[in-house]
């Protein structure tokens, strides 16, 4: 396997999460803006507009555009204009649209790398400079910074410029999250990722090219209220479009205040409103931690392709129905027969023909009628805990491809002159299994009979030779 790729204009792709295996820094400074969602703290954007001007990072080469949400008095950026480019963007006040904002602010966006900080952060003075680092040599990026807290009450601009080079003594040093700090010292700083790997990129501090945030349609800006946008943003990156997961804990931003936990986590108003959180999340990502089982949703975790040329109906319909009580997916049937079959199952998750990508991790094509079990059903979710981009099973009847390999291959095949299917079995490992649970449907089954329960099903299950 490769270890890295050179595009034309000397950035890097590279396999699975591997960032590790490229430069430590861009040959020169990317072009940055930094995007900043504000409502109503104008002494908040002044401590971080004093971070942002004494950045290691050329100020030549950064913009700043601060993004209201609909503040009854606007923010007031005059006074730093000296110092950086900053200017202003508005939305209508319509309710805590954060995510509206940051998409907002990124249109108006002239830099190569975006920097999202939320409004009451406090950069380090070489925030921008570490942040912008990956994302600069490797397009795949979506990176985060160390967001740690402090107590900041009373401070002014000029006593955080001081801090920030030297002459002034630091806040007082509140505690971290651990449930990040955890995650990082475990993952190698998500170098080493799972399937919910996203959950542990914030919005605080959160860096990616313009390329790629503009692929992943940016954040869901009908999302409202408080929370949950990011970690939205990193799914639909690190699941569907193949992005690279990375944190660099030397990117540091401050927070003036605790962690959402150390603000009275038995507040029963914040839980219901971390719970309400929840379930908008639960309705745009699949992925089994965040909505759990056993709810219908608008969105699934798998898209399955059946074809279903020349073969019985009832083979066609106990397969269908095999993989809709497996897994959390979608049918579509397609080849000769395709749309009067579906139009006769009358179910809403089967349609005829190719449908539109959503936001599922699985894309699955069946050759031919099979059923699957629980034993496929965990070999599907191994494939994801290891990061796989193609399994093959059941003497490749079945042909499973991560949204991961898919989405990443066809970004860079034609940009590096590659094959798309040697550079996707570069990029994921590619494995094929015996044991998988997966059997054919053979002959021509009585669907009365199966669906009334006088006939087994058995009858009508064969064994691959290699099973």
């Amino acid at each position: 396997m490769t270890d890295r790729w050179q595009l034309p204009d000397g950035r890097f792709v590279v396999p699975g999460n591997r960032w590790d295996l490229v430069p430590d820094d861009p040959p020169e400074p990317p072009e940055i803006t930094v995007v900043v969602p504000y409502f109503e703290d104008q002494a908040g954007l002044d401590r971080l507009l004093a971070a942002l001007s004494v950045q290691t990072h050329p100020h030549t080469r950064t913009q700043v555009v601060v993004a209201d949400d609909g503040s009854a008095v606007p923010p007031s950026v005059v006074r730093w204009r000296g110092d950086l480019a900053v200017e202003v963007v508005h939305q209508e006040n319509l309710g805590f649209r954060a995510a509206a904002a940051r998409n907002l602010g990124a249109a108006r966006a002239d830099g190569d790398v975006l920097v999202f900080l939320d409004g009451d952060m406090v950069p380090a003075a070489d925030h921008l400079t570490r942040i912008s680092r990956l994302p600069a040599v490797l397009p795949d990026t979506l990176a985060g910074g160390r967001r740690r807290h402090a107590d900041l009450a009373g401070w002014g601009t000029g006593r955080v410029r001081g801090w920030l080079t030297g002459s002034e003594d630091p806040p007082e040093d509140l505690t971290e999250p651990a449930w990040l700090a955890d995650e990082y010292d475990r993952s190698g700083d998500l170098l080493r990722v799972h399937p919910r790997s996203y959950r542990y990129l914030i919005s605080a501090t959160l860096a990616c090219t313009r390329e790629l945030f503009d692929e992943i349609g940016g954040f869901d800006a009908t999302m409202t209220g408080y929370g949950g946008e990011d970690w939205d943003l990193a799914y639909r990156a690190f699941a569907v479009a193949g992005a690279v997961l990375a944190h660099d804990p030397a990117a540091v931003v401050w927070h003036d205040g605790p962690d959402w936990a150390g603000r009275t986590a038995d507040d029963p108003d914040r839980r219901d409103a971390k719970d309400l959180e929840t379930l908008a999340l639960a309705r745009r990502i699949p992925e089994p931690a965040m909505r759990g089982h056993g709810g219908h949703y608008p969105t699934v975790d798998m898209t399955v392709r059946i074809d279903v040329t020349g073969h019985p109906v009832g083979a066609v319909a106990l397969s269908v129905r095999s993989f809709l009580q497996t897994f959390d997916c979608r049918v579509q049937l397609v080849g000769d027969g395709a749309p009067g079959l579906t139009a006769a199952m009358a179910d809403r998750q089967v349609t005829a023909g190719a449908v539109g990508p959503g936001v599922e991790r699985l894309l699955v094509d069946v050759h031919r009628p099979v059923v699957v079990d629980g034993t496929t059903a965990q070999m599907v979710a191994d494939m994801l805990e290891e990061d796989v981009g193609r399994l093959e099973i059941g003497d490749g009847a079945v042909v499973i491809t991560s949204s991961r390999r898919h989405r990443r291959t066809d970004r860079w095949a034609a940009r590096l002159g590659l094959d798309p299917e040697d550079l996707g079995s570069q990029l994921f490992p590619h494995r094929r299994h015996v044991d998988s649970g997966v059997r054919p449907v053979t002959g021509r089954p009585s669907l009365a009979a199966v669906f009334g329960g006088w006939a087994d099903p058995e009858t009508y299950l064969g064994h691959f030779r290699s099973s």
